[in-house]
């Protein structure tokens, strides 16, 4: 009897309509979300976005397909398609875009063309990400007492 190597399995992650996620999800193949979903969304596969999700995410895959709405960024590593009935709420970071004719992307699309381009673009991200993060605790109140002005 053949030996099943595990890493030859593709697992798939279906998210079906009606279906109501509130969690970060790390998955390590496709993706499609049908429901909706409030939370960070990272796999090291493709993503499909149905027309009728709705998500509050931040999407990180290789092959991204927005059929549906995405409030967040999106990073593919390969390509990011955004279908007519696609409305994207977010930046876009990817090495190709495809974008239908009645679509809607409201925020920044950086198309990278080259991996020394894409490396410094997800470095500089995750950096603003970390910087906006550490500061998301910090108000007039929690600030030593030079910040404030008498």
């Amino acid at each position: 009897m053949a030996q099943i190597n595990r890493d030859d399995l593709i697992s798939n992650t279906i998210i079906s309509a009606g279906t109501n996620i509130n969690g970060d999800i790390t998955a390590p193949g496709f993706v499609r979300v049908d429901g909706s979903m409030k939370g960070s969304l990272h796999t090291e596969g493709p993503v499909i976005v149905g027309a009728k999700a709705r998500m509050k995410s931040d999407i990180t895959g290789t092959n991204i397909t927005v059929g549906g709405v995405v409030r967040g960024n999106i990073i593919a590593s390969e390509r990011v398609t955004v279908l007519s009935t696609g409305l994207v709420f977010g930046d876009i970071i990817t090495k190709r875009i495809q974008a239908d004719s009645g679509c809607l992307i409201h925020g920044k699309v950086v198309v990278c063309k080259s991996d020394d381009q894409w490396n410094n673009t997800i470095r500089t991200y995750k950096d603003v990400r970390g910087i906006q993060s550490a500061l998301s605790g910090f108000t007039a109140a929690s600030a030593p007492s030079y910040y404030h002005q008498n």
